[in-house]
């Protein structure tokens, strides 16, 4: 009973932060689904990583902020709906509402037939080559460090290899990382594969949170 209690207690106080949360008061405002879009804005707005005309591709993209931001950002006067220059290809393993002028795919990225879905959906819309790939995937976290880590690291090393495949020599990768095992491995990576690398914690990433976004800019030519 008493451990009953303690969590109801713990819940309510998240709900009452959530709620009166500056960010998810912001969210409501603007009309984008989640506060997660305010993350997004701010390493867009720091680094310069959406520019009219791109073609974008949304890993982890439910329940649809990144692909809101990410719209807005390709619309000539930043609208939620209308007229939009530029691709947008949103991928998750949960359904997402649809985002006006964003193709969605319902799979597991890890997935061969996933990814070769994904590839098709670009080429057939005379995609060659990728501005931008952002991935908000996270694992279910087990608890069990080591665990968490290859989890962890496996997502990012794959969304790191399609970037590797299918970004322009100039585009950006954006991940989502926490402090912890997967940290150091993974910074490592970047810096193997990007000429430029930036660790970023926006605002909008609640100070409890260990995460961290990594961005890589300009693929690195092979060696």
């Amino acid at each position: 009973m008493k451990v009953k209690t303690k969590s109801k207690k713990v819940n309510k106080a998240w709900l009452n932060q959530h709620v009166n949360d500056t960010y998810v008061l912001l969210a409501k405002k603007d009309g984008y689904r989640a506060r997660a879009a305010y993350k997004l804005k701010e390493l867009d707005e720091t680094l310069g990583l959406i520019r009219p005309g791109d073609c974008v591709v949304d890993l982890g993209s439910t329940p649809g902020a990144w692909s809101q931001y990410a719209r807005r950002r390709l619309s000539p006067q930043g609208a939620a709906v209308g007229e939009l220059h530029g691709t947008i290809v949103a991928l998750d393993m949960l359904p997402m509402e649809p985002v006006e002028g964003v193709h969605f795919i319902l799979g597991d990225f890890r997935e061969p037939a996933v990814l070769a879905q994904l590839e098709q959906s670009l080429l057939d819309r005379g995609v060659k080559a990728v501005d931008v790939v952002l991935s908000d995937m996270a694992p279910n976290l087990s608890g069990i460090g080591a665990t968490d880590a290859a989890r962890i690291t496996d997502l990012v090393e794959l969304a790191v290899d399609f970037a590797v495949h299918h970004l322009k020599p100039d585009g950006s990768l954006v991940v989502k990382l926490f402090h912890g095992g997967a940290y150091d491995p993974t910074v490592a990576l970047f810096r193997q594969t990007f000429r430029t690398v930036k660790a970023v914690k926006p605002k909008a990433s609640r100070e409890k949170s260990s995460e961290t976004f990594l961005v890589g800019m300009g693929l690195k030519k092979p060696a």
